[in-house]
C-alpha cells in the first residue's frame, strides 16, 4: 500500500530467537525503516495454494513473518494502518466489509451482499454472521462506530478520504445485521468504498488497540511490541473458518538482508520485500522459495506542485521527459519490472492505456526549461534505502537530469521517518505504491482534502471530476471521465511514474498453501489465515 514511519536501531536483545549470527551480522546498526507489504507465494511452484507439490494441508505450529516496520510510533490501530506491515497485522486482527480482488473489484468480506436504489444514492448492505473475539456478533452498529471514527473531521484516519461520499449522520442500522447507507450523492462503484484500504469494522467504543485489540480476524491478540513483534493466535471461531497455523509471528527486520538472512538461518519463514538481486541469487536453488508478484509496485518520482520550483507546469513537463523510464527499469529494479507512463494502475480497469508512452527528450525538456526560466536548475531529490531501488533510481536520474542541464542533489534520508517527512516536506522524493483500485489512488492521493496527498495536487475542478465518475452509472460513460482526470495527469500531474516493479518475497521450503497471483494490497495477499507448515 503506501508509507509511514519513526524509528531508531534495535538493541539484538529485543529480537528473542533471532540471535543466529546470521541475523546480526546483517542487522548491525539497522535502523528500522518502513513501507508497504505484497502477497505470499513461491517460485518453483506456480501453484502454490491448491497446487503440486503442496500435499495435504496440516494444522499447528508458529509462521515467523519478518516485514519492515515503522518503529516505536507503531500501533495495531486498524485505522491508522498505513505501511504493509501495519496492512498485514491489520488484516489478521480484523476485517473489512470488502476487500480488493487480484483484479481490484470489490469482494464481500463481512458484507455478504450491497443493493442500490435506482439513483444509487442509498446502499442497503447486509452482513455475515460474524462474531468478535470476544464472543460478540459483528452488528450494524459496529460498522456505523468504525465508519464514523474512521471520518472523524480532527483526525487524519487513512480511509478517511474514501469514506467521504458517506452521510454518516444520516446513515442507520435497519436490522441488527442490515445497514441502509445514505451517501451525498449518487455513488456507482460504492463496494470499493466498502473494500478501501484501512476501513476495519472494529467494536462500537473501542479506543485502545495496543494492549488488548478485539477484532472478527482470522487470529486473535497475544503480544504486541512496537517496532519489534507482534504475536497472534488463531480465532477458532472465525466466519471463514480457523487458520490452519496456532499463531502467527510479525517480526520487524528494517534492513533487507537482516530479512533474508533471517529466512537463509531459519529464525523466521518468511520474508517480506527482497531485493531483485538477491531474488536471481538465491532462485532455484532449493534453500528458499522465491515468488515474484509481477508489476505490483508503482515506482515513481514524487514532485510538490504547490512550491518552486514544481509549481510552474512547465517544469514538471520538462522532468517527464529527462526521465528514460527503461534505464530507471534496468538499473534499479534490475530489470524485474516493466516501464511506467506517469499513470497509476497499469492494467487495471480505467487505466487510460491509449495514451502515447512517453519517452526520453532532453532538447524539449531544456526548452521547456527555458520558456520557465528554470535553466541551470538545482533540486533535491529525497531518497532513501526504505525501499528496494530507491538510492539507485535517485542515482540514475540525477545523471539523466544533469543532461537536460539540471543538477539534482540527491539527499538520503532516515528509513525511520522517510514518509512522514516526504508526505509535506522537501519538493521531489523517490516515492512507491502497492495495488490499489486508480478509483482508490484518485480519492486518497490526488483529491484536494486526500490525507496523502504528496504531490499537493489540489484542483477543484479536478475533484468534481472525480466526483462525476462516482455518481456515473454507466460504465462506458464512467471510464471516459476517468480517462478525462488521467489525461490531466498525465499532461501536467506531479508523479513522474517510471515504472512498475514485481512484488518479490522469499519463503521458507516448509511454508505451504500461500497465494502468488495477488498483487500487493489485495485480498489475497498475506493471507497467512490460508497458509500452513509443511
Amino acid at each position: 500500500m503506501h508509507n509511514e514511519p519513526i524509528h531508531h536501531s534495535p538493541a539484538p536483545d529485543r529480537f528473542p530467537g533471532l540471535r543466529r549470527r546470521g541475523f546480526l551480522a546483517a542487522t548491525g546498526a539497522a535502523s528500522l525503516g518502513t513501507l508497504a507489504l505484497a502477497g505470499c507465494g513461491g517460485s518453483g511452484s506456480t501453484d502454490r495454494g491448491e497446487g503440486k507439490g503442496d500435499g495435504t494441508p496440516k494444522r499447528g505450529g508458529r509462521l515467523r513473518a519478518a516485514f519492515a516496520g515503522g518503529g516505536a510510533s507503531e500501533t495495531l490501530d486498524p485505522h491508522l494502518a498505513s505501511l504493509f506491515a501495519d496492512a498485514a497485522r491489520a488484516k489478521a486482527l480484523f476485517d473489512k466489509l470488502a476487500d480488493y480482488g487480484a483484479d481490484l473489484s470489490a469482494q464481500p468480506r463481512l458484507a455478504t451482499k450491497w443493493e442500490p436504489n435506482k439513483t444509487l444514492d442509498r446502499w442497503q448492505v447486509t452482513l455475515r454472521e460474524a462474531t468478535f473475539h470476544d464472543g460478540r456478533p459483528v452488528t450494524a452498529k459496529d460498522v456505523l462506530y468504525s465508519y464514523r471514527r474512521i471520518a472523524d473531521p480532527k483526525q487524519a484516519f487513512r480511509a478517511k478520504a474514501s469514506l467521504e461520499p458517506i452521510d454518516l449522520d444520516a446513515s442507520r442500522a435497519t436490522g441488527e445485521r442490515s445497514i441502509e447507507f445514505v451517501l451525498k450523492r449518487p455513488t456507482a462503484e460504492f463496494p470499493s468504498v466498502l473494500a478501501a484500504f484501512g476501513a476495519y469494522i472494529v467494536p462500537e467504543n473501542a479506543t485502545e488497540f495496543d494492549k488488548k485489540p478485539i477484532g472478527s480476524g482470522p487470529f486473535r491478540f497475544v503480544s504486541f511490541a512496537p517496532g519489534r513483534s507482534a504475536v497472534f493466535r488463531r480465532y477458532d471461531d472465525h466466519w471463514e473458518g480457523a487458520p490452519l497455523l496456532d499463531e502467527i509471528e510479525f517480526v520487524v527486520a528494517n534492513e533487507e538482508s537482516a530479512r533474508v538472512n533471517a529466512l537463509l538461518g531459519g529464525q523466521v519463514e518468511y520474508a517480506h520485500e527482497l531485493n531483485p538481486t538477491t531474488a536471481r541469487a538465491h532462485e532455484g536453488k532449493g534453500q528458499i522459495e522465491i515468488v515474484r508478484l509481477r508489476n505490483s509496485a508503482m515506482q515513481a518520482f514524487c514532485m510538490k506542485t504547490d512550491r518552486a520550483p514544481f509549481d510552474d507546469k512547465r517544469v514538471r513537463q520538462a522532468f517527464f521527459l529527462i526521465a528514460d523510464r527503461q534505464e530507471l527499469v534496468d538499473g534499479a529494479l534490475s530489470g524485474a519490472g516493466v516501464i511506467g507512463n506517469d499513470l497509476f494502475g497499469k492494467g487495471y480497469e480505467y487505466y487510460a492505456a491509449g495514451l502515447p508512452q512517453r519517452e526520453q527528450d532532453l532538447d524539449k525538456a531544456r526548452a521547456l526549461l527555458k520558456r520557465a526560466g528554470a535553466e541551470n536548475l538545482r533540486v533535491t531529490l529525497d531518497t532513501s534505502p526504505v525501499a528496494a531501488g530507491f538510492t539507485e533510481s535517485a542515482s540514475i536520474f540525477r545523471d539523466q537530469a544533469k543532461k537536460a542541464g539540471v543538477t539534482i542533489d540527491v539527499k538520503v534520508g532516515s528509513k525511520d521517518s522517510y514518509w512522514s517527512d516526504i508526505l509535506d516536506g522537501g519538493t521531489l522524493s523517490c516515492y512507491r505504491s502497492g495495488a490499489m483500485p486508480i478509483e482508490a489512488h484518485i480519492s486518497q492521493r490526488l483529491l484536494t482534502d486526500s490525507t496523502t496527498n504528496a504531490t499537493k495536487w489540489q484542483h477543484k475542478d479536478f475533484d468534481a471530476l472525480y466526483q462525476q465518475a462516482q455518481s456515473t452509472r454507466d460504465k462506458t460513460e464512467r471510464t471516459a471521465v476517468y480517462e478525462r482526470m488521467q489525461r490531466r495527469l498525465y499532461a501536467e500531474g506531479g508523479f513522474l511514474i517510471w515504472g512498475f516493479a514485481d512484488w518479490i518475497i522469499g519463503t521458507a521450503k516448509t511454508v505451504k498453501g500461500v497465494e502468488n497471483k495477488a498483487p500487493a494490497n489485495t485480498l489475497d495477499w498475506a493471507r497467512f489465515d490460508k497458509v500452513w507448515l509443511a
